[in-house]
């Protein structure tokens, strides 16, 4: 059979022990899992949420990943899209804050370890 054989490139970029909790970003990768990187990038750049900037430098550098590879030579960036966006959970940072009478309570600020995998269509 000759039919028509196209094959998908993937690239992957990684952010980890980003300073922004895993809940908060969560919430701006369900934003744009599934999109266009174009289309993601846009929704990101003009988002409110704190956590949108390291997501779009994550996906601007899987983007950039994905054209540097020598097979890619012929993508055109409108076809690429977000395949996976994950975030997990890094190190915790713990600190201390004085209380009353001489108590001390826990401090814990989180970080994320991001992940962005993108394809051609």
């Amino acid at each position: 059979m000759a039919g028509k054989q196209t094959t998908t490139i993937e690239a992957v970029a990684k952010a980890r022990w980003v300073r922004v909790g895993p809940r908060k970003m969560r919430l701006v990768a369900d934003m744009v899992r599934g999109k266009g990187v174009r289309e993601a990038v846009n929704i990101l750049h003009f988002s409110t949420k704190r956590a949108s900037i390291p997501v779009e430098k994550t996906i601007r550098s899987a983007l950039a990943n994905l054209l540097a590879k020598e097979e890619a030579a012929k993508v055109d960036p409108s076809e690429v899209y977000i395949k996976a966006i994950m975030v997990d959970e890094g190190t915790i940072l713990r600190r201390w804050r004085a209380r009353a009478m001489g108590r001390a309570s826990r401090i814990r600020k989180r970080t994320s370890h991001l992940t962005v995998v993108v394809s051609t269509r």
